[in-house]
Formats: structure tokens, sequence, C-alpha cells
């Protein structure tokens, strides 16, 4: 894409810069804001770097690009780490600047930016950027800045301290060096004190090289420790390189302005006291789709302060119209009742978005994003996993929705919209993570190589080895590993994956986490480590095209020093039976658990075909000669099986020290060759709970049903035998 490169003369935005070209892209123009006053070296800014503004001036002629500068008006008034757009912020000088490049130069798609770790810093450039319509790039995003640095002198970035804030350097001593030559120092420096540089010559400045002649040191703070100093330019020129020419030479932009402008266009005029279209808060949404009451289908979690709420179409082959009516009814419909209970999208903390058609996933993007913006969420945007499931071919309609709702706005939200090399960024309103109450719901996350966005080659397990990195990365910003703290995996595997290979997958994922595992070991980070559940779900397909998707759940203690617990026990013989069901030993084989006492318990019950014959004391329907039909079972032997797994699901969690009144959400996925209609599926299970309320046991059930139906292809623990009849996933959490 075309860039516009905001650089404040330091060395990360220039070095940012260089990444942009590495992966493709190209730096049409560079944007610069400073003082308002010449003679100022510094402003009291948490948002840009201006020392040095009097030489940057110079970086249109030895790059070759048009300079777009503006004098900074506002100041620092929006204090909070999200951003939302306040008139007289110093965050609108840099709108109204970007808004007058990409009003000049209209191929501008992008805005590269030296964030490193600086969240404020970061979120209000993709504050403006999203409101503009432009891609943030920030390709030193999370990177090692001791390793950075080395990086940067490597490939060729020549720059000087032009403010030192710190233990062992003296503004008289190491002010106008080079960066080279203080290396050791700097290193040193970590997060004990802060230093500003000044970029002389790089790569890019492929016309001249800047000199600075004369400087003067102006000390701020002569303290003895750590004195600061800032170096204010007096004289310098530029030495032409011996081959100049336009950064981008095949671009008729550059030479447009090299007549037309010289190169240099400020801009001017008060901030701006509204905005365009781009950045409207809530535009209304119009024409929504209006469904009868009785066309769509709700369940919901009874859990008090963290619950579940599905929507879907029922009966949907007369009342489904395309993903898109279908869409907003369902989400017209989850916000009623939201607002019904007093909360708003601002309490959601995941949502989990099934589709029919993932060809239309355009379609479904640009209908969510109506409904679920930032403004709308000023706690945090929700993760979001989206994928296709076989719905119309059960009658559930083209597009059904889960979302996880908490009732307080305790929630921590990692959302990350600026494409760079540390995981898949997110643009758009849904987040990369979400903790909240010790628990870390991640998106899903694919294969793809963060800088390019693109799915890594190699097939399905390379893809998975990248999404398992990327889930890593997440992970390390909320201090944790996948590799420790995960509870849970659920695995998505696209039909496009070859049968021969998907026992490879879980083979993969077991050495990725044993590895790392031992890596966060011999690191000393990570101390003790959970045994995780799996569950493997086949579907026909994700986003982008994508073999597979994982969705890793973590427990992410408050305390680090509290013990974390992993149940291994599965002896299920000590509580009463059921519709005639008592414990047996093979009981245990059909499900896996991971407890931590006194705070969380997550199940994955599987019954497959062999478990079901013997709940029903029969052998399976169907003619084994046509083996199409090796899951399908009678309404009565369904019936039964349904009844077993809300047996032994009471059994899990009360031998855990569990109750249903801490159920946070509870998931059925079928497969659809099990040809049970859904509704008489869910009425099977609807039944179920009613009858072990009956019998005494302390449920609540109202007139939603407390579960979801999920149709897939396929599920089971095992990548290489997804062949479950029923499978059954629980979350469950103490007040």
């Amino acid at each position: 894409m075309k860039v516009v490169a905001l650089v404040s003369g330091g060395k990360d935005s220039c070095y940012a810069m260089m990444k942009c070209i590495q992966y493709g892209h190209q730096i049409v123009a560079v944007a610069n804001l400073m003082p308002a006053d010449d003679s100022v070296d510094e402003l009291d800014s948490y948002m840009y770097q201006t020392v040095g503004h009097q030489i940057v001036v110079s970086y249109a002629e030895c790059m070759g690009v048009p300079l777009f500068r503006r004098r900074i008006q506002g100041s620092t008034r929006h204090q909070k780490l999200s951003y939302r757009m306040t008139l007289g912020d110093e965050v609108e000088d840099m709108f109204f600047l970007l808004n007058e490049v990409k009003r000049q130069i209209p191929s501008v798609t992008g805005v590269s930016s030296g964030a490193i770790a600086s969240d404020y810093q970061r979120l209000r450039v993709e504050s403006v950027c999203s409101r503009l319509g432009l891609v943030s790039l920030a390709y030193l995003w999370k990177k090692d800045q001791s390793l950075l640095l080395q990086e940067m002198i490597t490939n060729g970035i020549v720059a000087i301290t032009v403010k030192v804030a710190a233990m062992g350097l003296d503004p008289s001593k190491h002010l106008g060096k080079e960066m080279a030559s203080l290396q050791p120092y700097l290193h040193k420096l970590k997060e004990e004190g802060e230093y500003e540089t000044l970029t002389l010559d790089c790569p890019l400045f492929v016309n001249a090289r800047i000199v600075v002649d004369e400087f003067q040191v102006i000390l701020h703070s002569s303290d003895s420790i750590a004195p600061v100093g800032v170096l204010h330019p007096l004289a310098f020129h530029l030495e032409n390189k011996a081959q100049s020419c336009f950064l981008g030479s095949s671009d008729k932009t550059h030479e447009m302005y090299h007549e037309k402008k010289g190169f240099l266009c400020e801009v001017q005029g008060d901030h701006p006291q509204g905005c365009d279209a781009a950045c409207q808060d809530d535009a209304p949404v119009n024409n929504l789709v209006e469904l009868a009451e009785h066309k769509l289908h709700i369940s919901r979690t009874q859990k008090g302060d963290t619950f579940s709420i599905c929507s879907r179409l029922q009966d949907s082959c007369t009342t489904s119209t395309g993903l898109q009516e279908d869409l907003e009814a369902v989400l017209k419909k989850i916000e009623s009742l939201l607002v019904e209970n007093g909360y708003g999208w601002e309490n959601v903390l995941y949502i989990h978005l099934y589709i029919a058609d993932m060809n239309e996933f355009a379609t479904a993007n640009d209908t969510y994003v109506r409904y679920i913006t930032q403004e709308k969420c000023p706690f945090g945007v929700p993760s979001r996993s989206t994928i296709e499931l076989p719905l119309l071919q059960v009658g559930l309609g083209s597009a059904y929705m889960e979302v996880f709702v908490a009732n307080d706005h305790t929630k921590r939200v990692l959302h990350v919209q600026s494409i760079s090399c540390w995981a898949p960024s997110c643009i758009g309103p849904y987040s990369q993570a979400t903790l909240h109450k010790e628990i870390l719901h991640m998106a899903g996350q694919l294969g793809l190589n963060p800088p390019t966005m693109t799915l890594c080659q190699g097939g399905a397990i390379d893809e998975l080895e990248k999404a398992l990195e990327n889930s890593e990365a997440v992970a390390k910003c909320f201090n944790c590993s996948i590799s420790t703290s995960a509870i849970a995996f659920v695995i998505y595997c696209s039909t496009k994956i070859p049968s021969t290979e998907r026992f490879k997958i879980q083979d993969k994922q077991d050495a990725f986490l044993k590895q790392t595992r031992v890596f966060n070991l011999d690191k000393g980070t990570h101390s003790e480590a959970f045994d995780p559940i799996f569950l493997y779900v086949l579907v026909p397909d994700l986003p982008k095209g994508a073999l597979v998707e994982v969705k890793p759940i973590l427990f992410v203690a408050d305390d680090i020093e509290e013990p974390t617990g992993d149940v291994k026990e599965q002896s299920c013989s000590s509580t009463p039976g059921y519709w005639g069901f008592q414990h047996a030993e093979w009981h245990d084989s059909c499900f896996q658990k991971c407890v931590v006492p006194g705070k969380l318990c997550t199940v994955i019950l599987s019954v497959s075909n062999e478990p079901a014959a013997t709940i029903c004391h029969d052998h399976l329907v169907g003619d084994k000669n046509k083996g199409d039909d090796k899951n399908s079972l009678t309404e009565w032997q369904m019936d039964r099986v349904s009844r077993f797994c809300i047996y032994l699901l009471d059994k899990i969690i009360t031998e855990s020290g569990f109750s249903w009144d801490d159920t946070m959400y509870l998931r059925f996925y079928f497969p659809i060759s099990l040809q049970v209609p859904a509704n008489a599926l869910s009425l099977m299970f609807t039944n179920a709970f009613d009858e072990l309320a009956a019998m005494g046991r302390i449920i609540k059930t109202g007139k939603e049903p407390i579960f979801n139906l999920v149709p897939v292809l396929g599920a089971g623990r095992s990548s290489a035998s997804m062949d479950d009849i029923i499978t059954c996933e629980l979350l469950a959490r103490k007040p």
C-alpha cells in the first residue's frame, strides 16, 4: 500500500519506514508535527517528540518525498488510555495533518509510526487512522529494544542523541553523539531512563545526508544522578549523495511536489469544529429487519455476574432471507436483550459469530460493525471468533451469534489495530483478547504472518504453528504463556485439510506446547503449568480460507504467587445416579476436565459411537454397509444420550466443588450427520434439565434454554477422529 510516515526525526520512526518498504509498501510522503514556536525545542507532550524539529524540514529533500508539517495547537486534554475525539487535544492536530495528506494524495491508505511500547501513543495513532479510513502500520511494536538498537545500527541508521535523561548519560558529554558510539550506555538504560535521537542518515535518505555544524546544549535539570538536557541545533547543512533520486520515482506524485510545492506543505488552520463522516460517533442503524418474536430462538445461562446469550433463527426454511438480514435480526435481538437487563455492548467480553457461508464474511463484518462500535465500548471492544458452520443444513438460518456478558466493567482488553511484526492486527471493533476475573478469553488465531497479514504457506501444520506463535505473543501481553496458563484449547479444523494430515495437528500442538514450556522454565518466567484440555471441531471453512483456527482459554491468577491447581482426578463414583445411570469406570474416558480449586472448572465431554451403544443398550441404527450414517441414532437413543450427558456433567461439576449456578457457558456440538432435527435435540436437553431440577438438583431453568446447540461437521478430543455423536463444552467459575 502507499504510506505516509509519521516522523519525529528519531531513529524509531525512520526505521519503521524501512520496515514498511521491506514488507512491500511504498513511502509516498512523510508527516511531522512541530511546536508552534520555532525556538522551542521540547513540548510537554505524551505524544510527540519535537527535539530537533528544526532539522526535520530537510527530510523531504533527503528522501525525495513530500513533507507535510503542522504546528501543534492542541494540548493533552484527553488523558485516559483509550482516546476519543476531543476538541483542543494535540491528537486532533495529527488528525488535521493526516486528513490533509489524504486530501492531497488520495492514493494513501496506510500510516507508519515508530511506536514500540507505548499503548498511549499507539492507541491515538490507531484512533486517527480509524477515523480517516487508514491502516496503521507499527512494525516495531513489541520489539525487544536492545535487539532493535543493534538492528538499526546494522541496517544503516545514523542517529545522534538530542535528549538524555538517564543515569550514566551526561548532557555535556553525550548529546550530539552517534548512537553507535553510545551503544554500551544505551543498552544499560533499559527502562531506567530516557533518551531521544535524531536521524541524520539512513538508506532512505537517497539524495543527501544531514550534517550538524553547530549546536547548543540546553540543561533542563542539573540533577547529579540523572541530569536532563536537550540539543538545540544552531547550524546544519546537507551533504549530497552521489546519485540523487525520488524514493518512489515511478510515482508521479513526487515529481509533482518537487515542481509545484518544493517538497514542503505546511498544514495550517484552526482545529476543526467537527469531523467528516469517517469519524462520526455511532451513526444510527436504520432499516433494521423486524422479525416476529417466535422466529428467533434465544438461550441464556443463568449465572448472575457472567453469562452467555445466544440468538439464532428458528424454522429458517421460511424465515431466512439471507446473511445480512439474518445477522441484523440476531444483532438487534441481542442488543435489545442487553438493554432490557441494564447492559450494553460495553458489557460483552467475547462474541462467537457463526455464519453459513464464509464467502459472505465481508457482508457479515460490515453488518457487525454497524452495531458494535468502539464508541459503544469505551472499556474495550469484545474479542471475537468467526467460523463457518453448516447452519442452513439444520434450519438455523445464515447467521448465529453467542455473546459472553459481564455485569461489570472490570475487563482488560488488548486491542491492537496496527499491522506489526508482533501478532495479527484486529482492524475494527474486535480485540485480540479480553481478561476478566482471571480468565483470558482469546480471539481465534489464524496462521497469519503478522507483518503481511497473509496466511503462511506450507499447509495445516505450518498454519497451526504460526497460530500458536500468535497466541503466545498475545498471552505474553498478560504476563502469561499458552504453554503454562492455558486451561483449554478449541481447535477449528477446515475440511480442506487432507484426512492424512489431521492426526499430525495434535502431535504438532503437543510438541509446540512442550517446547514453549521448557523454554519458559529455562528463562524462569513460569514455574507451574496446567494440563489443558482439547476440543477439535471440523468445520466447512474459516476466515481467509485458513485451514486451522486456534482459540485458547487461559487462567491468569491475580496473585501470581498463588499455587495453581490442575485436577487430574476423574473419578465420579460418589454422587447419586439419575435416569438409571450409575457410575462405571468407562465414564471417565468420556471427558476431560481442568480445575482450579475454588476458582473455575472447564469440562469437555465426548460421546462417540461405542459409548453411545453402551448407553442405549442397543446397536446404532443404520445399515452398516452404507457407512455414511455411522452417527445416526433414533430420537429415542439420542434422548437417552442427552440424559447421560447431563447426568455425567452434573457429577463432574458437583464432585469438582461447583454447581450449575456457576456455569458461564454450556455448548453442545452435534454433527449434522446425526440426522436429528435441531429443534428436537434442543427439546431433549431442555427436558433433561427440567427433570434434573425436578429431582432436587440445584439448577435454575427459565423460559430460555441454558445451553447453546452448535451444528458442526464433526467434533472430538482428537484431531484424527472428530466423530463424536455429541460433544459438550462447559466453563464454570465461582463468584
